[in-house]
């Protein structure tokens, strides 16, 4: 089983960090923070550590990796072939930070972590902790959530020990995530930038700092097609339980304790008063730094046999874009065409 090492999140202990950072070094994996979800981390430019990524989480080689860096020069000097201004612009507003871009990449990055594509995702994650780590391994650092592929990410260093525990031998632990869904993925390479993944950073705080149109695509890319983002997948973040999209009159009642119901943004009456199996989440931000750690315990309780999400009519809004992502792909049944819209 891996060994859980707890770490200060404002000040990480050095010894501790050199400790990690050596696994890495060695071609091996450790399960750090971010404020997004924890990272399963290896070397992004060793393509037979990246391997152990995908082995570990089960992942389609065609799903590529995000690649984390501490700063911009070591984005600029080992992970992408061009910066263009609109990276910097960003860079300058949102890093550290929960964004992600989509860029040419290096010949420094093997293509395994690509998925074989001619592009990286490159991002400075604000957690202490996650660049600590990355400073003393010294190396850009391939991490998706450490999880088992399509199942809830972790917001938690328990949640990453009872998924990968077994396949991994170091976590991490620094407490929850703050943020609580992964980053937003902005794809840079073409004419016009366009979100692949939702995520904290909305569309419109992106188009305030380049001053131009931002087009988001919720889109769908099949298990046997390489993909330029992570997130594209239809089945996705999801809990072992059934999960299903509700209207309101389909939800469960009072005395079906087995169903844990989830109700978004402004809902019915009755929903207003939450318990451990019914509860309501009015504003978007903390949706999202509660969807996942409410759906880990679900998913543990043993009472609770099926899950049922309701969103309220004004979560279609930029605002809910990313917890509406989230849901929508974690959906059993197929709901994504219910949830998820693309836009120009």
């Amino acid at each position: 089983m891996a060994q859980v090492i707890a770490i200060d999140p404002a000040a990480p202990d050095a010894e501790i960090i050199r400790q990690a950072a050596a696994i890495l070094r060695s071609g091996g994996l450790v399960a750090f923070p971010t404020e997004t979800v924890y990272g399963l981390g290896a070397d992004a430019t060793d393509e037979s550590a990246v391997r152990k990524i995908f082995e570990a989480k089960g992942r389609p080689q065609t799903n590529p990796l995000i690649v984390h860096c501490e700063s911009v020069e070591r984005v600029r000097r080992e992970c992408v072939k061009d910066w263009p201004d609109d990276a910097q612009k960003l860079a300058d507003a949102f890093w550290p930070g929960p964004l992600t871009l989509i860029l040419p990449k290096s010949g420094a990055i093997p293509d395994t972590t690509t998925a074989g594509m001619a592009f990286v995702g490159v991002r400075i994650p604000a957690n202490a902790v996650a660049r600590a780590l990355i400073a003393a391994a010294d190396r850009p650092i391939a991490a998706p959530s450490a999880n088992r592929s399509n199942r809830l990410s972790p917001t938690r260093a328990e949640h990453v020990a009872k998924d990968l525990g077994d396949r991994i031998g170091l976590i991490l632990n620094a407490g929850p995530c703050s943020a609580g869904v992964e980053s937003t993925v902005l794809d840079l390479s073409g004419e016009k930038p366009r979100i692949l993944r939702p995520g904290p950073i909305r569309a419109d705080f992106i188009e305030s700092v380049l001053g131009k149109r931002v087009i988001s695509e919720a889109s769908v890319v099949s298990e046997h097609l390489s993909r330029i983002s992570p997130g594209q997948s239809r089945l996705h973040y999801s809990p072992r339980k059934p999960l299903r999209i509700v209207s309101t009159n389909e939800s469960a009642g009072e005395s079906d304790r087995s169903t844990a119901v989830l109700t978004l943004g402004t809902g019915p009456a009755d929903e207003v008063s939450s318990t451990l199996s019914r509860i309501w989440l009015a504003d978007a931000r903390i949706a999202e730094r509660s969807l996942f750690e409410i759906l880990h315990r679900w998913d543990a309780d043993p009472a609770i046999r099926k899950i049922q999400v309701i969103f309220g009519d004004d979560t279609d809004s930029p605002e809910w874009a990313a917890v509406r992502d989230r849901v929508s792909r974690a959906a059993s049944g197929g709901n994504h065409q219910q949830c998820s819209k693309s836009s120009e």
